[in-house]
């Protein structure tokens, strides 16, 4: 739990002159793994204020996304995770509506390394998402699956994936 400390103190500092920069945006999710087992995750967002290969179909942009997750197990203790991931994101064009697509690869710290029947070999893991939704008056709702697994660095490796629907909103 130290070292989770450590790591949320870390990142706070590191992102305190980025977010007096940039806007904040804040994020809710609610998804189900395999294993039914429940999360509940709350991120915040801040846009690379950038994007490339801007046409008449559209753009690509990405946003930088730290979340805690809190992972509620039906059949042992609850767990709780940490994120941080640049996710890339294909944004359509439109008036109203923008469609999106994005993807992402991050790092994220667990608090144990057992979530349901899964044996997850370390706390450290890595974040792969693959996602798509909608954006609209500054507002965004979209589904998404996120992956959690340490890569083969440490065994077992048995990883974890959540099915989740979001909803952000931008200041």
């Amino acid at each position: 739990m130290r070292k989770i400390v450590s790591v949320v103190a870390f990142a706070a500092l590191a992102w305190g002159p980025v977010s007096a920069v940039q806007a904040m945006d804040l994020s809710v999710a609610v998804g189900q793994t395999g294993d039914s087992t429940m999360t509940y995750r709350l991120g915040t967002q801040f846009d690379f204020q950038q994007s490339w290969f801007a046409s008449d179909v559209g753009r690509l942009t990405g946003y930088w996304d730290a979340a805690y997750t809190y992972w509620d197990g039906d059949q042992t203790a609850s767990n709780h995770s940490l994120s941080l991931s640049p996710v890339l994101v294909y944004e359509f064009a439109g008036e109203r509506f923008k469609p999106y697509l994005e993807a992402g690869i991050g790092i994220a710290a667990f608090s144990s390394t057992e979530l349901e029947d899964n044996d997850l070999g370390s706390s450290f893991q890595f974040e792969d998402r693959i996602g798509f939704g909608v954006r609209f008056a500054d507002q965004e709702v979209g589904v998404r699956a996120l992956h959690y697994s340490n890569a083969g660095l440490k065994q077992p490796n048995d990883g974890v994936e959540s099915y989740s629907v979001h909803y952000r909103l931008s200041f």
